[in-house]
């Protein structure tokens, strides 16, 4: 397991360091420009879930394991975290579908801890590669809420002479597929539990001091003397 990054310093936005990244592997990523055109690079479909992440050595921090493949190549990707994320893995394990052999396409992340997102720069070469690291955090992993985190992926190449930075996104990876069920299970971030509203003014039973005394056909009562 790769040493978690703690970056507390870096303060540029995700965007500014996903340019950055991307166009210094612009090399790597041209091959892929071909099956790019064929795969809309701001339309990619990308699928992944969670899970309890390895221990770390010397860490006692909830450790939470992503896995997510698209459909094309990229060059970096945001996790977003509704969870606080106290530490990042730098380097996630890149490998093949389906044979699951590990190729050599890298990624590097970084991130402020504590924070809420998980920035990473790199290539992949080919879409179907599956991406697997992992990240921390300072709840425990079945505790109400959840972590489920957003992917967001981003692909740069160079069209015409132009470099060219594509995103395709959000995509939820969903609660962690390893705690038990409960109250809000079958729910995401992008598909939230419908919240129930509690109608007002209604009140059950009969009211005290209605419905009482004689009847008098519409009529009114006669006044008491």
């Amino acid at each position: 397991m790769h040493v978690l990054r703690h970056q507390a310093h870096r303060k540029a936005t995700w965007w500014l360091v996903a340019i950055v990244g991307s166009t210094l592997a612009l090399p790597l990523a041209t091959p892929a420009i071909g099956r790019a055109e064929e795969t809309n690079p701001n339309n990619y479909s990308c699928s992944g879930s969670i899970a309890a992440g390895k221990p770390e050595a010397g860490s006692e921090e909830q450790q939470v394991a992503y896995t997510f493949h698209c459909n094309g190549p990229i060059t970096g990707y945001q996790l977003q975290s509704q969870i606080p994320v106290t530490g990042i893995e730098a380097s996630p394990l890149v490998s093949n579908i389906p044979s699951g052999t590990p190729v050599t396409d890298s990624l590097s992340c970084s991130g402020e801890v504590p924070g809420y997102a998980d920035n990473c720069v790199g290539t992949t070469r080919s879409g179907y590669e599956t991406i697997a690291g992992q990240f921390a955090i300072g709840t425990k992993l079945c505790a109400e809420p959840r972590v489920d985190p957003l992917l967001t992926v981003t692909y740069a190449y160079l069209e015409k002479g132009v470099v060219t930075q594509a995103i395709s996104g959000p995509f939820d990876l969903g609660r962690p597929t390893s705690c038990p069920p409960d109250a809000s299970s079958g729910f995401t971030r992008l598909n939230p539990k419908p919240v129930t509203l509690t109608a007002k003014g209604k009140h059950k039973g009969k009211g005290k001091g209605k419905g009482k005394g004689k009847k008098t056909n519409g009529k009114a009562a006669p006044k008491k003397k």
